[in-house]
């Protein structure tokens, strides 16, 4: 990550003590500090570069920390409690702890045991902790670590060896109904699982269930004394086939330590010092492990944020982040407020989210302090339906870019999975190039292990490779090998497998520039020692490409420019948050969302979910008394055009918009053209049919139109799907348009695939040969 406009940048040693804010116990609210401190232009807490000089003493190690930063640094003895808001520096903060420890011979690195909660947050801290010298240490998730333990113990502690985990447990509860006799669709299958997982992580067994979710006033999805039922049937399937699931590894290793002293002592001696990221996000039966690797000390720093807690539907609590300084009543707190990664705009924005936050976690807020320099203010968008904000988002997608910002440092936020589509259709319209949230990681894609193998061998047998004669310098080496993979000067044109392809090789390449930049000594074979180890660490290089990304999965991470999408009533909040304390999760969340973003944040949402759709949408609660226009509280949207930064978002692109492509906010809503029902499903509105339905489609016409679009997907080097879907081609030729305009009106047939695929695909509807292929842009 980089970034940009530090010119203003100067130590925070040079920083009198004086203007630092004292140490607050355990859940206040920290005073503001003082002024000095408003756009104090410190060392960036986020940012850093890809190859750093590795500190040559401890002192080094805490050069660059501010105050706080450098209070938790050195507070390594006794129980340590850091708050810390988004954007401060937390990792920063506690990986250079943990690097000052172990430099000053304080801590040994296999003594040492950092927990987080995903594994690229596990292997951003390793990778941290590498570049300042402390290699040894032990980052892992709380499952990674049960499991090393578990899978070491299991022989000594219960004889043979640990059962098969499986991989997906839905079967097995799909399994258990069955047996119970129980109907279950895909969604409720879903549902009962997660209850199930709740139950497990809280540790609730089958016959308390029914007990324990009235308690914590959960919204079960069936009666609960079918789910104890169901539950119990899923924990004697796994039995019986002796196979044990995600949720076990922790609990089957909490009963080892809790029975067997011997390994509960044997894992203490190993691991004599503890720190927990993301501490918010601790489940009670997570907290029950962490307690047994601890025993009677208190040598535990734990980081976090109950702003951020965001995850309390799968048993994560606040209350062990918010009750730490009642549990270690002599506990150091630090609270870190100044947010390095945001300007103060967006931070401005974040805090007024919060201010009209309520709860517990809302009482112990924090208030971050921007030490960037002022930005632009966020843009607020109003769009006519979805497909029109997605539309919009593109647009501006397409602006920043070739404003220059990378498209690596850009973000698509939305609130659930399912909307991801219609912006991942937006973006390939518009040419853009993306990549979602969660799917493969790097270093398993096939194309990275190719390209590694690749290098591998260059580097051992290079001397007597014909492709490395004429390069010298490692990034052409690079470049050369990996042009064997597919690798090439530009970029495939469009997006899809093709292209997802040429960006990790790129990824690499770009990797190998950085990586001669700041070891020009370097070779081949110390680059594949440096991806070796960044395997291990799974820390992951740069890919470019717009980032789609769930509210959930976005969590830890960052982008100059963030689009928050989907900002209606029902979406957020989700239709199905009811509670008090519901409510105020799905404000974190978009929190959560806000501050992303470094320089540029777009707030947008749509009054209607399919185009002619009936506007009855409102924008979101939580943006009342923020967005210009409205006011704290306000029953209703804000009407017209106003200023303070309000955009409008429009249908259509204006100029060169096909015929029925500006009348969008008058068309009729979306009817399935056999039975008349409303539709709303996206594959269903682009049929203009329900599913089920009979269709009514020119088969001849699909076939010939499939054909063509083989066609041009294999000269433009795109998947086919990429010129248009098949439901698209089944709508057309289901609808055999005759003219422009009825061409326009079917979904999927956007402003730029009209204009470009237009008169070829009437062409083909009126039975003769297209006019002309796609143009090049």
């Amino acid at each position: 990550m980089r970034l940009r406009n530090q010119s203003n940048v100067r130590d925070p040693a040079t920083i009198p003590a004086l203007v630092r804010p004292a140490a607050a116990p355990c859940g206040q609210r920290a005073h503001r500090p003082l002024a000095t401190w408003q756009h104090g232009r410190v060392t960036s807490a986020t940012h850093s570069t890809l190859f750093p000089q590795v500190p040559d003493s401890a002192d080094a190690v805490l050069a660059g920390l501010d105050p706080e930063q450098r209070e938790v640094a050195t507070a390594l003895h006794g129980p340590v409690c850091v708050l810390a808001g988004a954007g401060t520096g937390k990792t920063r903060a506690i990986t250079h702890r943990i690097a000052y420890g172990v430099r000053a011979g304080i801590l040994q690195p296999a003594s040492v045991l950092a927990v987080t909660f995903t594994n690229r947050a596990a292997g951003e801290m390793r990778g941290r902790l590498r570049q300042l010298g402390a290699s040894g240490v032990q980052a892992r998730t709380f499952h990674s670590a049960a499991l090393r333990q578990l899978q070491f113990f299991w022989p000594k502690a219960v004889g043979g060896s640990l059962p098969r985990i499986v991989d997906r447990k839905i079967k097995l509860v799909a399994d258990a109904a069955a047996a119970c006799r129980i109907r279950l669709d895909r969604n409720e299958l879903r549902d009962l699982t997660s209850e199930i997982e709740w139950s497990k992580v809280t540790q609730t067994v089958p016959a308390d269930y029914a007990a324990a979710a009235v308690k914590s006033g959960r919204d079960v999805p069936r009666d609960p004394a079918e789910i104890s039922q169901l539950y119990a049937a899923y924990e004697d399937l796994k039995r019986d086939r002796a196979v044990i699931d995600f949720e076990d590894v922790l609990l089957l290793t909490v009963g080892i330590l809790q029975d067997r002293h011997d390994i509960a002592e044997q894992i203490r001696s190993q691991y004599q010092h503890f720190v927990v990221d993301e501490y918010q996000d601790v489940s009670p039966l997570q907290q029950r492990l962490l307690d047994l690797w601890l025993g009677e000390r208190d040598s535990l720093c734990v980081v976090g944020d109950a702003s951020q807690t965001i995850y309390s539907f799968t048993g994560a609590t606040p209350d062990h982040l918010l009750n730490f300084r009642t549990r270690h009543p002599g506990a150091t707190v630090v609270k870190l407020v100044r947010d390095y990664r945001s300007t103060p705009q967006v931070v401005h924005l974040a805090n007024g989210l919060l201010s009209q936050a309520r709860g517990r976690a809302a009482d112990h807020r924090l208030e971050l302090i921007s030490q960037r320099d002022p930005g632009a203010e966020p843009v607020y968008v109003e769009y006519a339906d979805e497909p029109a904000e997605a539309e919009g988002a593109a647009r501006r997608i397409r602006a920043l870019l070739a404003d220059g910002v990378p498209a690596s440092e850009i973000a698509v936020l939305f609130r659930t999975n399912s909307q991801s589509e219609i912006y991942e259709q937006a973006l390939a319209d518009a040419g853009v190039p993306y990549q979602l949230r969660g799917a493969e990681r790097f270093f398993e894609r096939t194309e990275v292990r190719e390209a590694g193998a690749a290098l591998r061998g260059a580097a051992r047998f290079g001397g007597n490779d014909a492709l490395l004669d004429d390069v010298v310098d490692l990034p052409s080496q690079v470049r050369a090998v990996l042009s064997t993979k597919g690798w090439t000067n530009q970029p495939p044109a469009g997006s899809g497998a093709a292209r997802d392809r040429w960006e990790s090789l790129a990824a690499l390449v770009r990797l190998a520039e950085d990586f001669a930049r700041a070891k020009p000594e370097a070779t081949l074979a110390d680059l594949v020692a440096e991806l070796d180890e960044r395997a291990n660490a799974q820390h992951a290089p740069t890919v470019e490409g717009v980032t789609l990304a769930s509210l959930h999965a976005a969590k830890g991470l960052e982008w100059d420019a963030v689009f928050l999408v989907g900002l209606a009533e029902g979406m957020m909040p989700i239709t199905y948050a009811k509670t008090d304390e519901q409510i105020e999760e799905e404000r974190r969340l978009l929190y959560v969302g806000v501050t992303r973003a470094r320089v540029h944040l777009s707030l947008s949402w749509a009054l209607s979910r399919s185009p002619g759709g009936r506007p009855n949408r409102r924008p979101s609660r939580f943006m009342d008394g923020l967005r210009p226009g409205s006011g704290a509280g306000a029953a209703a949207r804000a009407a017209g055009g106003g200023p303070g930064g309000v955009e409008r978002g429009s249908g259509g692109e204006g100029t060169g918009t096909p015929a029925g492509r500006r009348q969008r906010k008058n068309r009729t809503p979306a009817r399935c053209r056999v039975c008349g029902r409303t539709l709303t499903e996206a594959g269903e509105m682009k049929l203009m049919r329900c599913e089920d339905c009979p269709s009514d489609m020119d088969e001849g016409l699909y076939e010939r139109l499939r054909e063509w679009r083989s066609g041009q997907a294999s000269r433009l080097g795109q998947p086919a799907y990429c010129v248009f879907t098949d439901k698209t081609l089944i709508a057309i030729a289901e609808a055999v348009p005759d003219d422009e305009g009825e061409l326009a009106r079917i979904p999927g047939v956007g402003v730029r695939k009209f204009n470009r695929f237009g008169a070829d695909v009437l062409a083909i509807c009126a039975g003769q040969e297209p006019v002309r292929g796609a143009d090049e842009e």
